[in-house]
This record gives structure tokens, sequence and C-alpha cells, in this order.
């Protein structure tokens, strides 16, 4: 099972909880392997802190800080420090499903991160049997 989740995001740095969006795609019945992706060369896909919303200004302010945009970066679309940020995020994340729920810490929440914003966006979601017997 395959979905597809679209998505716009507003700003060049931002990030979007999208946990509920795939709660709401969870076949009933058996366990599953749940796998998010984004097919996108700068933004991506994190599980981290929902709760506190300075968690998500940190993680963006030290990432920038980490990987700050350059003018001596050489691709010619001025988005160098992106592709850095998105590969050091990463694109996919995988995460179990048990009883219909993703298994999650309590406050763990799966992120979109963008990091060449604003654009219009693609998340895959694809639910794999477990047979965890």
């Amino acid at each position: 099972m395959l979905y597809q989740i679209d998505l716009q995001t507003s700003f060049r740095n931002q990030i979007i909880d999208i946990t509920n969006q795939i709660e709401e795609l969870i076949p009933k019945g058996f366990s599953w392997i749940c796998v998010v992706y984004t097919p996108h060369t700068t933004c991506g896909i994190a599980i981290n802190e929902g709760y506190d919303p300075d968690v998500w200004r940190d993680l963006l302010y030290w990432l920038s800080k980490l990987v700050p945009a350059s003018e001596e970066f050489r691709h010619l679309e001025w988005n160098s420090d992106a592709h850095i940020k998105s590969s050091l995020i990463w694109v996919n994340q995988t995460i179990i499903v048990e009883d219909w729920k993703l298994v999650l810490w309590r406050w763990q929440r799966i992120l979109f991160c963008e990091f060449d914003g604003p654009r219009s966006r693609k998340i895959y979601v694809k639910f794999i049997y477990w047979n965890n017997n």
C-alpha cells in the first residue's frame, strides 16, 4: 500500500509535523512497518520531539550555523546548503506500527524538514506487512 501526501511549505527553512497525516493512513489489522520517504534533494524526514517548538527552532538554527548559505558553493541554484542539510537529516524514516498505532515514544513526532522553500513537496508512505510472530 503506497500513499502520497502533498505538502506546501511556506518558508525557506521550516519544520512541519506530519505524524497525524501518516496515522490516518494506517491500514487496519496486522502489524506493519511504515516507511516515510520524500523524493526531494533539499528536504528531509526526521523523528524528533514535537512537544516543545523550541526544539524545531534550535534544530533549524544549528543546521544553519553548521551549513550556512555561501557564495563559495559551486552549485548554480544557490541551494547547496539545502542539499547538505537534506543529506544530514536524510530523506526517509522507518517506523514500526503495532495495534494500529505508530510506535513512537511520548514526545516523538514525524517531521518534514524543508530547507529550500517555499515549495510544493511530496511525501510517500508505504506500509509493509510485518509478521512479528
